[in-house]
């Protein structure tokens, strides 16, 4: 049985839909008072209705220090602690290289990898405080383990993400702060479903598992790094994809014994 985490608060950013979503309401569950933040106030209200009374919606940019800011202070207002982070934010906008301006480049990274670093930094001061914490990443296995054209910036964001983490969990050990990542494969949420069935077949057909992920299984990898049980490990990362990076061709998958 895990140590009961009910009671401490965590912040989830961009947590109005899909994987953000599927964590706030994991969370909830375990009995956490969780701070829904996403730049729409009006979504990020609708998932701490869902989540129940011991959820409440912020808006904020994670690109903008002011609002990262007003997010920490909100949270310890409200709830009177930030016991856990899970920088989630990111956006994943297709543009290849030739077409790609650097005002697109500069979005991507701000968002996913400086939003990261102004998270992370806001909450620091009550982590430090109280000599706890625990920060979860959202990186993805494009980047630090794989490649998809149009991805190239976020890709550069995901990697850069992990490198954050590692200084960042060597630095922040003094006080008990642990800094670890989710690498998420494909993932079933709920923009998906406009994609077509065959889209999806397609993305399960190059997973030995042959099947998406769904949000649960990010989730609850979340939490167990939140989690006393996961107090002796920091810096490191969860690939959650369903095998999807192992097989070295696709020869690899037609050869996998079904019988």
């Amino acid at each position: 049985m895990f140590t009961s985490l009910a009671g401490k608060t965590v912040i989830v950013t961009g947590a109005s839909k899909g994987i953000g979503r599927g964590m706030a309401r994991r969370f909830g569950e375990a009995g956490l008072n969780v701070l829904v933040v996403s730049r729409n106030l009006e979504e990020a209200e609708k998932v701490a209705a869902e989540i129940g009374a011991n959820a409440s919606a912020f808006a904020a940019d994670v690109s903008v220090p002011g609002d990262c800011s007003a997010m920490a202070a909100c949270a310890v207002e409200r709830y009177g602690s930030i016991d856990v982070l899970c920088a989630n934010a990111g956006i994943f906008p297709a543009a290849k290289l030739g077409a790609m301006t650097a005002a697109d480049f500069d979005h991507v990274i701000g968002t996913n990898l400086k939003g990261t670093f102004l998270s992370v930094s806001a909450v620091l001061p009550e982590m430090k405080a109280r000599k706890k914490g625990r920060i979860v990443l959202t990186s993805s296995i494009t980047g630090p383990i794989t490649g998809y054209p149009g991805w190239s910036h976020y890709g550069a964001s995901k990697a850069g993400q992990l490198g954050f983490m590692r200084t960042a969990a060597i630095e922040l050990a003094p006080w008990n702060i642990t800094v670890n990542a989710v690498m998420p494969g494909n993932i079933h949420t709920e923009g998906m479903d406009g994609m077509g069935p065959d889209y999806i077949a397609s993305m399960e057909a190059s997973i030995p598992m042959k099947r998406l992920g769904s949000v649960a299984d990010i989730a609850n990898t979340a939490l167990f790094f939140a989690s006393e049980e996961a107090a002796y490990i920091t810096g490191q990362t969860m690939v959650i994809d369903g095998g999807q990076v192992l097989p070295e061709s696709l020869m690899a998958l037609q050869e996998m014994d079904v019988a």
